[in-house]
């Protein structure tokens, strides 16, 4: 098969299963074994066990329920609300009032769940019956919470920079540490677009004073504290014992499951029949991560022993494109593939067959977990299909026509930060350089 024909057979089957309602990680390795049986025959299965054993039999991958684990405990004992509170205070001086807290708080978040979905569904629980009850604009509401939960496969700890880091082995410390730069950097374009429209039409963020919740009114600095310390201590220890090197990814996210349950007891709502929610619902979502990843191992399999990846490195070399066209083809390509699948699947169904043609490029891998992340951003917002614009839909009594509205300028600003770290590449690669 040509290598054109071979990548339009290997995503067709997968779209195709897709379509059927086949479930997600069945479709990656269905697709992977046709593509098998296409190019190397049924005696090519054989090796499937072995490269199932050695790509799941992973030190790397642990740390992805323990991350689970310390987010859960987090959520399950209700503590979003004190994060939105603390911050709704700390910001309420900036232009856009609650509508900066939305995004402030999606990046507290993201340092915690690792999870877009998690981040928009918990701060918008919270923040938009505030936001409808004090009359703010519905699409500009939404869109920042919509928006800003993409933060949380950014902003470290990310499960998909551990999902990149160990199918490409490359340091998940030095992937988080990456991210870091360019997570904080989108926050801050979007707090900024948030106040220059808030400025323009103040009607968009109306002045209250009314407070979050009830009994609120003495509300000082004291209680501030009180509200955020715990969380940016745990955000501290998690992300510093990385960097100073003193932990692995997986010590870290063990340290930080324990921190998260001391917090969650002490600060949160916590019992008996929560703790078994907490564990529950970890072993159900990293079930289904590595759910995912279990049958990515056979796709990648069976798309080395095809030796795709290298004739794809070959194929895009002779079209001789620039950089910078060789992002926009992948623009292209994850706009569409965020369309129908999620930021897990859409990583361990494109790294092994785009990881090969780095080196064509001469794109540094660290910097290309970065650029890989903030696509995936844009396939979790890009309509009509982007799975937090129904994260949202969900939670809120209004018509995803508004949410779509209001995500289309943050879509922009990922577009921006695209750019920016592709013409400068040290936002990503300074902090890893430094470790």
């Amino acid at each position: 098969m040509t290598i054109v024909v071979e990548v339009c057979f290997l995503f067709g089957v997968f779209l195709c299963l897709l379509l059927l309602g086949v479930w997600v990680p069945l479709a990656i390795g269905l697709a992977g074994l046709a593509n098998l049986w296409m190019t190397s025959g049924l005696d090519s299965f054989q090796g499937v066990a072995l490269a199932l054993w050695g790509g799941t039999n992973s030190f790397t991958l642990t740390a992805i329920p323990l991350f689970i684990l310390m987010a859960e405990f987090l959520l399950q004992a209700g503590l979003s609300l004190r994060v939105y509170r603390g911050l709704a205070h700390l910001v309420k001086r900036l232009p856009g009032g609650l509508l900066q807290t939305n995004i402030a708080g999606c990046a507290v978040f993201a340092a915690i769940t690792g999870s877009s979905v998690a981040t928009a569904a918990s701060i918008g629980t919270v923040g938009i019956p505030e936001l409808l009850k004090r009359d703010y604009d519905r699409p500009l509401s939404v869109g920042t919470i919509a928006a800003g939960g993409t933060l949380g496969i950014l902003i470290p700890p990310s499960i998909a920079m551990i999902i990149y880091g160990s199918f490409t082995n490359l340091s998940v410390a030095k992937l988080f540490m990456a991210g870091l730069i360019p997570g904080i950097g989108l926050a801050m374009l979007f707090m900024l677009y948030v106040g220059v429209r808030a400025v323009l039409n103040p009607a968009l963020a109306p002045e209250t004073s009314d407070a979050i919740e009830p009994g609120e009114q003495g509300y000082g600095a004291l209680a501030l504290v009180n509200d955020l310390l715990p969380f940016f201590v745990l955000i501290s220890v998690v992300l510093g014992s990385l960097y100073l090197g003193y932990a692995t990814p997986t010590e870290s996210a063990a340290l930080g499951a324990v921190l998260s349950a001391i917090i969650a007891v002490i600060w949160g709502q916590m019992s008996g029949a929560r703790f078994y929610t907490v564990f529950r619902r970890t072993i159900s979502v990293s079930a289904s991560i590595l759910a995912i990843v279990f049958a990515a191992y056979i796709f990648s399999y069976s798309v080395s022993l095809s030796g795709l990846g290298s004739d794809l490195a070959s194929w895009l070399g002779a079209l001789e494109l620039t950089r910078i066209e060789f992002i926009l083809l992948l623009f292209v390509f994850f706009t569409i593939l965020g369309c129908l699948v999620d930021s897990i699947s859409m990583i361990v169904m494109t790294i092994p067959v785009l990881y090969p043609v780095l080196g064509v490029y001469g794109f540094d891998g660290i910097w290309f977990g970065v650029i890989l992340v903030l696509l995936i951003e844009l396939g979790q917002i890009t309509p009509p299909m982007g799975l937090n614009l129904f994260v949202i839909q969900g939670v809120w009594d209004g018509r995803l026509q508004e949410v779509v509205r209001g995500v289309i300028p943050f879509y922009g600003l990922i577009i921006l930060m695209i750019f920016l770290v592709t013409l400068v590449p040290s936002l990503a690669l300074w902090l890893p350089s430094q470790m």
